[in-house]
């Protein structure tokens, strides 16, 4: 449910384009997203701060695009960001030693901290590469062909690249996980053991 919310402008985005043009339907996505962080502020809800960032890139390349009559403003607004969300990742963990992907998921799953690091260097990378691949389709195809791929292509990339992760993080969660468990029965199996042996060693005596 939370996925298709999130997808809520781009689909506006992509409707209004298809019954309009690209100036309507840059319109619509800004009227659209402030309506989703205004629907999460009435009912009293966290706009998380990739919300927020998505609502300011698309504020200043929307406008631009309506203002100046030019769609290569807007074209350019995936890409700036998702090299937003990048920076954000790569410099928090690279010079003030947060990992935000673990700050946001280690409430869930546990993991040692050399695989948050790959994960977190994993979506830099990733995000990296959705920006690039986005400005190669704006300008290689038709605009027609573009707004189809931000809705359809970014997000298959997007869902097929989760899918790949939480297949990897299953074998690093096994290990961690079950293992803990495993060696807590052990002690306590081990614990009885002796205590049936005091017990015994007591009675013959």
């Amino acid at each position: 449910m939370k996925f298709l919310f999130d997808l809520f402008p781009v689909l506006l985005f992509f409707i209004a384009f298809k019954a309009y043009d690209i100036f309507v339907a840059t319109a619509v996505a800004i009227a659209a997203t402030f309506v989703q962080i205004g629907w999460l502020r009435f009912r009293s809800q966290q706009v998380d701060k990739m919300m927020w960032a998505n609502l300011a890139v698309i504020i200043l390349f929307g406008g631009a695009t309506l203002l100046f009559q030019d769609e290569d403003f807007i074209k350019w607004k995936p890409t700036v960001l998702y090299w937003l969300f990048a920076t954000a990742l790569f410099v928090a963990n690279l010079f003030f030693n947060k990992n935000l992907i673990r700050a946001m998921l280690e409430k869930q799953i546990e993991l040692p901290l050399t695989v948050w690091n790959k994960l977190n260097l994993s979506w830099v990378l990733f995000f990296v590469f959705l920006g690039s691949i986005n400005l190669y389709v704006a300008y290689s195809f038709s605009v027609d062909t573009w707004v189809s791929f931000k809705l359809f292509g970014s997000t298959a990339l997007m869902l097929v690249f989760i899918v790949i992760q939480v297949f990897l993080l299953n074998k690093h969660m096994a290990e961690v996980v079950p293992v803990t468990n495993d060696t807590e029965l052990e002690v306590e199996k081990t614990k009885q053991v002796d205590e049936n042996v005091v017990n015994k060693t007591g009675e013959k005596e």
